[in-house]
């Protein structure tokens, strides 16, 4: 029996099918490599497709038998969301119909979903729980939503159990250094400064300096993208023992100002990181960070990265060996 790994090609994706992979599963890949690098899964089986075509899926349900489904896939700016709002209706929740009917007819009945903290919006308390209400303040946190809510709905009609992972601010990359995070273009904070001590830009500009934190600048919660992919594991084993629809928060619970991300990328290379102050974003909130013990409780999850610098640590290994990324690696 195998576990289809949507999106498996991709950052938080890849470092799942090698958890998987060391658990001695076997592990199906699909991807349509448009965000994903074939290099990032190498001899995992990988079929190249996208769950806009439901004959595609029903060809992969048939080749394997498939167990249970990890859903990884989908587009995930925040920005990007708000200027082209149909493409992320129809990609994250539409396509995500496909697969779960494809699930229903091939008998499948357990899937982790990759869902994300932009479910809960604006705070209104933190650390924010999974009680938080959620209001979705951008297309992207609503497509996430909108599959958590048809998971509940196929579970009532369908028996397809499910858990999602709200993730907060992935980061980090696998301590070998042979995978790790490549994004086109890139948005997260920890690779933007660290490409910036590779000369790839010029420098790094902190969004805000006047928010209600200790130093004026956005507070975020960092989770290595390791501790993320064992979340996924016991989800599985979760779901395997018997577990309902449910979901979790994913985070480290400690919250870091852009200023002190910054401090701690200096500390690891030794570097000092160029920076340039601008305005505040629209819709950033001042502080974003996770209660996660609810994971930790009924998933036994215990992340292994607990300081912000052994994160930064792991990232700095794999930019500075792969300054471009996947890009020099043969397809």
């Amino acid at each position: 029996m195998a576990i289809l790994v949507t999106g498996g090609a991709g950052y938080i994706g890849s470092h799942t099918v090698r958890a998987l992979q060391k658990q001695g599963q076997d592990v199906v890949v699909l991807d349509n490599l448009h965000k994903g690098h074939r290099a990032s899964v190498r001899d995992i089986p990988l079929h190249v497709g996208d769950l806009a075509d439901p004959s595609f899926l029903d060809m992969v349900f048939g080749q394997h038998a498939v167990e249970a489904v990890v859903h990884f896939a989908a587009l995930s700016l925040v920005g990007e969301s708000v200027e082209y709002p149909n493409r992320y209706f129809r990609n994250n929740a539409a396509y995500a119909l496909n697969l779960l009917d494809a699930m229903v007819e091939h008998q499948v009945d357990k899937l982790v979903f990759s869902s994300t903290a932009a479910v809960y919006g604006e705070p209104v308390k933190v650390p924010i729980d999974e009680g938080h209400p959620k209001s979705p303040t951008n297309p992207y946190g609503e497509s996430k939503s909108m599959v958590e809510t048809m998971l509940r709905r196929y579970e009532e009609a369908f028996g397809l159990r499910s858990i999602s992972l709200r993730y907060f601010n992935a980061a980090g990359a696998d301590p070998s250094g042979d995978i790790g995070e490549d994004h086109q273009p890139e948005t997260h904070l920890i690779p933007i400064i660290l490409q910036t001590l590779l000369g790839k830009r010029s420098h790094v500009k902190i969004f805000g300096t006047d928010y209600p934190t200790d130093d004026g600048t956005c507070v975020r919660d960092y989770i290595h993208v390791n501790d993320l992919s064992d979340a996924h594991l016991l989800a599985l084993d979760a779901l395997s023992q018997g577990c309902g629809t449910s979901a979790y928060n994913l985070g480290s619970g400690c919250g870091y100002s852009v200023r002190q991300v910054i401090d701690a990328v200096e500390a690891v290379t030794g570097e000092q990181v160029p920076v340039a102050e601008s305005p505040r974003r629209p819709g950033d909130p001042a502080v974003l960070v996770a209660s996660s013990s609810r994971a930790r409780s009924e998933l036994g999850w215990e992340p292994q990265y607990e300081s912000l610098q052994a994160i930064v640590e792991t990232a700095w290994h794999w930019h500075k060996n792969h300054p471009n990324g996947y890009e020099e690696e043969t397809p």
